[in-house]
């Protein structure tokens, strides 16, 4: 989903400053889905303001900026029942820590285990995360995205513990390229 269409549907369950939909997004049911930054979400809410899709109004603070609130108009609303009247595309998995297991070979086994120790500890922390969200009220559809994230979670944390021994027995690539170099002399 693009950035645009998920600030639409943020605010589509209401009323919500820049910094809580990044919050949403960073923190809550959405970070399961969706990566967005402050320098995402704020040209995209002007953008959508001005293409009247949602209005903006500030409210003062003491000792501080006006805080910009976002609400969404009908026009808003029609746009994004229309954007997802459209087929998604396909889930995209992007991994650097994929990315690093890819490469084993090249570093020691005790560093691809580092890597996959404090990726246990990311999915534990995750899983803790969504099990916190799951105390909270929220829609059918909130509910089914955190249990489907909280899934994903234990699956990946249960292949993980399964599988943390694997690279114990490989060598780094650079010790094989010496052990030939010595044979070949």
């Amino acid at each position: 989903m693009d950035i645009r269409t998920l600030c639409l549907g943020i605010l589509s369950l209401g009323e919500a400053t820049g910094y809580e939909i990044n919050k949403m997004v960073a923190e809550g049911s959405f970070s399961f889905f969706s990566q967005a930054s402050f320098g995402s979400i704020y040209p995209a809410l002007t953008k959508l303001t001005n293409e009247g899709l949602v209005t903006c109004r500030a409210e003062s603070q003491q000792k501080r900026p006006d805080k910009k609130i976002y609400t969404l108009t009908k026009a808003g609303r029609e746009t994004l029942t229309q954007e997802l009247k459209r087929s998604p595309g396909p889930d995209r998995n992007r991994s650097d820590f994929l990315a690093a297991l890819l490469f084993a070979e090249a570093v020691s086994p005790a560093r691809i285990q580092d890597l996959i120790d404090d990726r246990i500890y990311e999915h534990r922390h995750k899983i803790t995360a969504f099990e916190s969200l799951l105390e909270e009220d929220m829609s059918v559809g909130s509910r089914f995205v955190v249990e489907y994230g909280l899934a994903m979670q234990h699956t990946a944390l249960e292949y993980l513990k399964k599988r943390r021994r694997i690279f114990d027995s490989a060598k780094p690539e650079r010790d094989d390229h010496k052990a030939e170099a010595k044979l070949a002399s």
